[in-house]
Formats: structure tokens, sequence, C-alpha cells
């Protein structure tokens, strides 16, 4: 199996990437996984709607570019499903029995993700309506995906 997050920029605190390292230690034992940053689109702080259109479009098509018609699409969205742990861990499960190999999962930039992208996903998913900074939700995703795999398991670390 294979899990692949897209996300748009880098990250910058030390502490975030080193959380995310370790996930991808635990999730190695489950799945071949995968972190692929594109570029962010440079912007000023006050966008005009059509600039902020324009720069979801070049991020959202940098997203796409990453993205094969085999994957199974999960964009995170505040207007996406909320799911428990639990429920998140029976999709990702049913998944792979009927033959989803290749999971994907996109967190866009700061402005959200591209309309292209949104009709791509097979499943908007959200995590609350919490406004969350981007390189935490990465984090925040990694641990929830392991979470998924030790809930598949019986494992208790769930509990």
């Amino acid at each position: 199996m294979n899990i692949k997050v897209v996300v748009v920029g880098k990250i910058k605190e030390k502490y975030f990437t080193a959380a995310i390292k370790e996930y991808e230690k635990r999730l190695s034992r489950f799945c071949k996984f995968s972190l692929v940053e594109v570029r962010d689109e440079k912007a000023p702080e006050s966008l005009s709607s059509a600039e902020m259109e324009q720069v979801m479009e070049k991020e959202g098509d940098r997203i796409l570019a990453k993205v094969s018609d085999r994957e199974f699409v999960f964009a995170l969205a505040i207007k996406g499903k909320e799911l428990t742990s639990e429920a998140f861990a029976a999709q990702i499960k049913d998944l792979t029995t009927y033959g989803h190999s290749d999971l994907t999962f996109i967190i866009g930039g700061s402005l959200g993700l591209a309309p292209a992208v949104l009709q791509r996903a097979d499943f908007s998913l959200s995590f609350g309506k919490f406004t969350l900074p981007h390189q935490l939700m990465r984090v925040v995703l990694c641990e929830q995906i392991y979470r998924a795999f030790m809930i598949n398991s019986n494992s208790p670390y769930h509990k």
C-alpha cells in the first residue's frame, strides 16, 4: 500500500519536521509513505478575489501534477466530511480491501484548494471548523493515518 501526502509549501519549524519523520518511521511497517511538497505561489497580503483564484489555480496545477488517475484522493477541506478516527480507519480498510492501494491526501495552501483539486478528489475530509496552521495540519494528518493503521491492527495505541 502507498500513502502519499501532497502539500503546498515547505515546513519551516524543525519540531514539525521531527514529528512528521517520527510518523513516517512508524508508518513504514504498514505502508510506503511519502510527503510531496509543491511550491507555494508568492502573493501579497491583500489580494483581490480574482488574484486569489489565480494563486489557488497555480498551486492546484502543481498539486494535480503529482496525482495519478489510479490514486484515491482525499482533499482536506473545511467543508469536507468530518469522521471519527474509527470511521476514518474503517474507510482506509475498506478502500484497501476493494483494490485501492494508492491513497493520496492533499493539503492546500493558505488560501485553500482550487476547484479543480476539489473536483479531482474522491473524498473531501474535514478535521473540523478550526483553522490550523498548514504545517501543524501535516503532523495531525500523519498522526491520524498512523492511528487508523493502529485501530485496524487492533492495537491499544488509539485508546
